[in-house]
């Protein structure tokens, strides 16, 4: 699915705990970095006990509301089965669901990654240039974890890519 030249609407979903809002950091801030107008929104509803989290993040030329409307999210990015199944409403005809296998989780040297290796899977379907998305990385996650951050964005951006070979 190409982005150039229109909105992308990306909902990032999942619990409290599971690095959602860290996520759609990441990729407001890829986008931004590579030129574009970003609007990003976010529910915490209770997320300090294990509640649902959502993050609405909308990219492109010109953004005018950071809420992406019922039926047309482009991609759903679903850090939780049950939370993503929740929203999947939100989700165009056409648009992707993203999840992260359990079996790429199992590889990252901590589980507590598993959101940037879920954006490395979402950069796999959006045309931002791979030095955005390793700037934004970079500059949003923990001191000290910079490049253990990284080779699990790229682990994620690798999901399937052995499996087509």
């Amino acid at each position: 699915m190409g982005d150039s030249g229109r909105v992308v609407n990306v909902l990032c979903v999942g619990l409290g705990g599971q690095g959602v809002l860290l996520a759609s950091e990441i990729l407001a801030r890829a986008a931004l970095l590579a030129g574009l107008e970003v609007k990003k929104s976010e529910v915490h509803g209770m997320s300090q006990r294990g509640g649902g989290v959502t993050s609405h993040v909308r990219f492109g030329p010109a953004v005018f509301s950071p809420l992406i409307p019922m039926g047309q999210s482009d991609y759903i990015l679903a850090l939780s089965s049950e939370e993503g199944e929740k929203y999947r409403p939100y989700l165009k005809e056409g648009g992707a669901f993203l999840m992260l296998p359990g079996k790429v989780v199992g590889r990252l040297s901590s589980p507590r990654m598993a959101n940037v290796a879920a954006c490395g899977l979402l950069s796999r379907s959006l045309s931002l240039p791979e030095d955005a998305w390793e700037k934004a990385v970079r500059e949003s996650v923990p001191p000290g974890t910079e490049g253990a951050n990284w080779d699990a964005f790229l682990a994620g951006e690798a999901v399937g890519v052995e499996d087509k070979r």
